[in-house]
């Protein structure tokens, strides 16, 4: 009976494993697909195709071409298919922790580069398509409302260490770094500028700090 018992937990285990794997395979075919074709020109059928899955399994997986989507997103926001949220993975947590606020904001602002080096093109798939499709205008205000519950994080923490400037509330802040940090911003700069990465990531940490705290002659932080 152990024996049997061992058996059936060893080979739970590996399906679990390949449905993991089958899932990447999805999510990577659909990424590739949507930023090539389009969101509305990609169908579930062609995602199969390309990750070389069943269409029924596809379909048993994530249940429409929205959740793809969805799940293409998340993994573009993070990295990878961890169930870890982003403000408790180790860049998010280091910038959180920083004593001085101009590196927290520079943390920050890493970090933002990072998500939307990944996340930036995708994003811009998203808000064209939300133009044109219900469900995913859906998906675009989801985003954006946890886009602003994370950030207020950041605006949270430089308002109860008394570190914003004379007059800037932390819902000023958080309306200032929402725009700043926002893929909107990050295209403009990135693509229609041209700016590099580093560029991009040094001007988000100057402005963010301009914008929100002390000057040096006003206050010694």
């Amino acid at each position: 009976m152990g024996e049997s018992v061992k058996r059936r937990r060893y080979n739970n285990t590996r399906r679990q494993a390949h449905t993991r794997a089958t899932h990447a395979d999805v999510v990577q075919a659909a990424r590739i697909l949507f930023l090539q074709r389009g969101y509305p020109a990609t169908t579930v059928e062609a995602i199969g195709e390309a990750a070389e899955v069943p269409l029924a399994t596809v379909y048993r997986l994530f249940g429409s071409k929205r959740a793809i989507l969805s799940a293409v997103l998340d993994v573009s926001f993070v990295g990878d298919d961890e169930p870890v949220a982003l403000h408790d993975r180790p860049l998010a947590r280091a910038a959180a922790s920083e004593s001085d606020p101009r590196r927290l904001l520079a943390g920050f602002a890493r970090l933002a580069r990072e998500v939307l080096d990944r996340s930036g093109p995708l994003q811009h798939v998203l808000r064209s398509a939300a133009v044109v499709d219900a469900e995913v205008a859906d998906l675009l205000e989801t985003t954006n409302r946890q886009r602003l519950t994370g950030q207020s994080r950041v605006a949270h923490a430089l308002s109860i260490r008394g570190w914003l400037a004379e007059g800037i509330g932390e819902s000023d802040a958080l309306d200032t770094i929402y725009t700043l940090m926002s893929p909107e911003v990050h295209r403009i700069l990135t693509v229609e500028r041209g700016w590099s990465a580093d560029h991009y990531e040094r001007w988000l940490a100057d402005t963010l700090s301009a914008a929100l705290l002390p000057t040096n002659k006003d206050q010694d932080i």
